[in-house]
């Protein structure tokens, strides 16, 4: 009996370190519950493009407080927008001497966005650089002065312009318009001569042989212009981002296959001869003076016809000519619910200038025959129709801001000190730029 008394006893005195300490934990106040936090924080965004990267991160110590969306929104969340974007308030406040302003920083782009995103720097007091517009103001439609550049809240506003011609001696740039109108004052070696030209060589009228070699710059649609003058310019929200699904079926309803608007019918590419081929394979309706359809060019039901109707447009330039994009393509098509087909450019300019897999080139396929055989499978695939318009909402078309990119380039050339000049300007406009044809080399017999 006593042999078990002393057992039970040891047990006791074994589990009392262990009473005590679970009643000691019994009696320590409780911790607060844990609760995981709202929102995880965001990962870090991937690294961007070196143009890319510096506008969004020169945001001043002023911009810092200015929120995005709403109050207190992380800058993170959401980046901003540059400034000439809808909505855009980013803008450039440090000078990058090596920025790719001309022809020569970066072969085969445009330079638009870094023109566009290129200041001086802040510390320095710099002068008012005079234009000159050769063709008088309202030919631009601007008005004199800073209006232009103020109005427009241009990075480098740092320039003036004038119409009058007695000022052609002290001006630091003269923009011509088309063509050149020489002035009786002798040019002051800084001076920078400008031609501008919007349409393509077939319609722009030759330059004297004495000018042929007084320009410095150009300002056309072409990429290796100084200054690219394009129709319009896609620029995406997110370089990253190219395509999001797309919020609808653009086919739903549309019981027609392909539209075109046109009026001149003696194009040089021949295009109504490849439309009339076209029409052999599928149904194409014609609008306007080469057709037998009809629709008054200033009803606006005309293009609100190609969203509810149709599903193929012909985006056909009338010339097949180096960089030559117009409103043909980016108005009446990418603009509406439709999917252009396009003639003009070379396959991979097109590519340079619009939204990723956003239109059908007829040099992708061998002929008409073949091209409306894809058009019918469009047609009956809604999920391969669809897939040409999942660049919708991912960018949009930008203010290209012209005569703000003209003062930045003036003012960036004599920091350089850059000289430039075109021997002929008249071979560099025309040698080579079109074909009467396709871009395609001809066929080994």
């Amino acid at each position: 009996m006593w042999a078990r008394s002393a057992r039970v006893l040891r047990r006791v005195v074994l589990l009392l370190p262990l009473l005590l300490t679970a009643l000691a934990l019994l009696l320590l106040p409780r911790p607060t519950q844990y609760s995981p936090p709202a929102r995880l924080p965001s990962p870090p965004p991937p690294p961007l493009p070196r143009e890319e990267a510096h506008i969004q991160n020169s945001i001043t110590e002023d911009e810092n407080d200015i929120p995005v969306k709403g109050i207190n929104q992380d800058i993170e969340d959401e980046p901003r927008l540059p400034w000439f974007m809808s909505g855009g308030e980013q803008r450039p406040w440090q000078h990058d001497p090596g920025a790719k302003l001309f022809p020569e920083d970066a072969p085969g782009d445009d330079r638009i966005v870094q023109q566009l995103t290129y200041t001086l720097p802040k510390d320095e007091d710099v002068p008012i650089k005079k234009i000159l517009l050769a063709n008088g103001l309202g030919t631009w439609g601007v008005s004199g002065g800073r209006t232009e550049f103020i109005r427009n809240k241009c990075p480098v506003d740092a320039c003036s312009l004038t119409a009058d011609a007695r000022e052609a001696s002290t001006a630091d740039a003269i923009l011509y318009k088309d063509h050149h109108i020489p002035f009786s004052v002798q040019r002051p070696p800084y001076q920078i001569w400008i031609l501008y030209y919007l349409e393509c060589p077939y319609h722009t009228a030759s330059l004297r042989p004495t000018s042929l070699d007084v320009f410095n710059w150009t300002a056309t649609y072409r990429r290796d212009s100084d200054i690219v003058a394009p129709y319009e310019k896609w620029v995406y929200h997110d370089a990253l981002f190219t395509e999001k699904e797309p919020e609808r079926n653009y086919a739903a309803n549309k019981t027609k296959k392909v539209a075109w608007f046109v009026s001149n019918c003696h194009a040089r590419n021949r295009r109504l001869q490849y439309a009339r081929q076209l029409s052999k394979f599928i149904s194409v309706d014609i609008y306007g003076a080469c057709g037998s359809h009809h629709c008054p060019r200033a009803d606006p039901n005309c293009l609100e016809m190609l969203d509810k109707e149709y599903k193929f447009y012909l985006a056909f330039e009338n010339s097949n000519c180096r960089d030559y994009v117009t409103e043909k393509f980016f108005v009446n098509g990418l603009q509406h619910d439709v999917l252009p087909i396009v003639m003009g450019a070379r396959p991979a300019e097109y590519a340079a200038a619009a939204p990723l897999n956003s239109y059908i080139h007829v040099e992708e396929f061998a002929g008409p025959e073949e091209l409306a055989a894809y058009l019918r499978r469009l047609d009956e695939d809604d999920t391969l129709y669809n897939s040409y318009f999942k660049w919708k909402g991912t960018g949009e078309f930008i203010n290209t801001y012209f005569f703000c990119r003209v003062c930045a380039m003036v003012h960036a050339n004599s920091r350089r000190q850059r000289s430039a000049h075109y021997t002929d300007v008249q071979a560099w406009w025309r040698d080579g730029s079109c074909t009467r044809t396709d871009w395609r080399p001809p066929q080994s017999p």
